[in-house]
């Protein structure tokens, strides 16, 4: 099929946007956390975010040949202002899965219909990474909406994510022993970046 007249061509313009305003929605929720002093949530933003930029070039990417031309799509996009953290949460954790369940399921079922098996599989590998995404959000905002996103039922070792000190507790300290940042800095080893390194 021709990728001109494809519905593969939309879908793909429609996944960019989508990537794009997730993109945005993330760095506007990362300022929130970080003026609620949250700064562990500030930096899973950031990360998440940054992970949607490169899928927004991949799918970008896939656009070359339609280089100097303008593509008309229709779209749904959310709209999830809130002032309340735990909705933002709730609402990454939703948007990430609605993009795994059913966006791009269904975008990679066109293609593979159409005969983009490359596209296909792409929209395939990023929906998991999505579905990924959706997981992480859930479990943090399960531990908020519990009070346990500096508290556990056991000893556990937690990481602070401006020094890299390593504390052993069931609550993290009010303040970092080592660099005196706030608790807002502490994460679960076992979720901090590269913790399989120990």
């Amino acid at each position: 099929m021709d990728f001109n007249i494809s519905r593969t061509k939309e879908n793909i313009m429609r996944a960019f946007a989508g990537e794009s305003q997730a993109r945005n929605r993330y760095i506007f929720a990362a300022e929130k956390a970080l003026n609620d002093k949250e700064q562990m949530l500030h930096k899973v933003f950031l990360f998440t975010a940054d992970q949607e930029l490169a899928h927004a070039k991949i799918f970008y990417n896939y656009m070359k040949e339609c280089a100097g031309t303008n593509i008309k799509v229709n779209g749904n996009y959310p709209i999830d202002t809130s002032e309340d953290m735990l909705k933002i949460l709730r609402a990454a954790e939703h948007n990430e899965n609605e993009e795994f369940s059913h966006e791009y399921a269904e975008f990679a079922k066109t293609a593979e219909e159409e005969g983009f098996m490359q596209i296909a599989n792409s929209f395939k590998m990023i929906g998991k990474i999505e579905k990924s995404h959706s997981d992480r959000f859930k479990m943090l905002a399960d531990l908020m909406e519990d009070g346990k996103l500096y508290i556990s039922d056991i000893e556990i070792e937690w990481m602070c994510l401006n020094c890299g000190y390593i504390f052993n507790g069931k609550n993290v300290p009010q303040k970092c022993p080592v660099c005196s940042h706030e608790k807002g800095y502490f994460i679960r080893l076992e979720l901090a970046p590269f913790s399989a390194c120990k």
